[in-house]
């Protein structure tokens, strides 16, 4: 792993646009099979905590640096161009990807675990990680470099941002059996610890504080750039009141996150329904 992690780190440093070096489109696809396995990953975890593998993420924006535009086309009817490193996810009846029909789309260079069920439309960018038994519902979206783990539910109309460049910041982490309810959208380096469930409509980038009622606490972005939710945590979409100036004279509150139970027997039995859906 070592060398091919020096090996892509060298040509990101070197190659130019659209460089034509067969040598290196041939390691940029032997980098992209490995992401394809899952056996290399844009983020890690290192004990409890998450860290960016930034020569991954080097190896990805190669890709487009090195491609260049291709048809794709099925027919007049299906019109597609996209870069010649970066066509649709190879995929067939083995990898047991469970993929409803009306236009969904996984990119190459994303790892799908299998038992993941995908209702369209719903796209996976290249870079993603999705574990095992996870739902991805209508119109959500895996951005790339985004990692989700096992049994998670991306419900209908959720976005899960990717941040694959700046090359240093933290893609977003959604870890095990966590529950993202409708429309909600999860940004810039938040991670969303395992088993928390996330309301429909909640909205979480780097820069929102989130306010835990239970704990009394509010968590904010770290001095390495990322959010944490908290194991467990049940956020719901709340308000905080403006307490100066125009605001306040005017009876104005902003949106925020709120932190207003921990994962219960009677939560369990609420999300329980899921599984029945994969």
């Amino acid at each position: 792993m070592n060398d091919i992690k020096k090996r892509i780190e060298e040509a990101f440093d070197f190659v130019q646009n659209n460089d034509s070096d067969k040598s290196i489109h041939e390691l940029f696809f032997e980098f992209m099979d490995l992401l394809n396995k899952g056996t290399v990953r844009a983020a890690f975890r290192d004990g409890s905590h998450w860290k960016v593998n930034q020569w991954v993420k080097k190896g990805i924006l190669l890709g487009f640096r090195i491609g260049e535009l291709k048809e794709y086309s099925i027919d007049n009817n299906f019109r597609y161009f996209d870069k010649s490193t970066y066509p649709l996810k190879n995929m067939s009846i083995t990898d047991r990807i469970r993929i409803v029909p009306g236009g969904s789309t996984i990119r190459n260079g994303s790892f799908v675990g299998k038992n993941v069920t995908c209702m369209p439309p719903m796209y996976i960018n290249t870079g993603a990680y999705v574990d095992e038994g996870t739902m991805i519902d209508s119109h959500a979206l895996v951005g790339s470099c985004a990692q989700i783990g096992k049994r998670v539910h991306l419900s209908a109309g959720s976005q899960i941002g990717g941040v694959l460049e700046p090359i240093g910041s933290m893609p977003v982490i959604i870890e095990d059996d966590v529950l993202i309810g409708g429309n909600c959208g999860i940004y810039e380096g938040a991670v969303v610890k395992s088993k928390a469930v996330i309301a429909a409509g909640v909205i979480i980038t780097g820069a929102t504080y989130v306010y835990d009622l239970v704990r009394e606490k509010i968590y904010k972005k770290s001095d390495s750039g990322i959010l944490e939710i908290p194991e467990g945590a049940v956020v719901v979409p709340g308000t905080r009141p403006v307490t100066k100036g125009m605001g306040h004279r005017e009876g104005i509150s902003l949106y925020t996150p709120v932190i207003i139970k921990y994962r219960d027997d009677k939560t369990e039995k609420s999300v329980k329904i899921e599984d029945l859906l994969r």
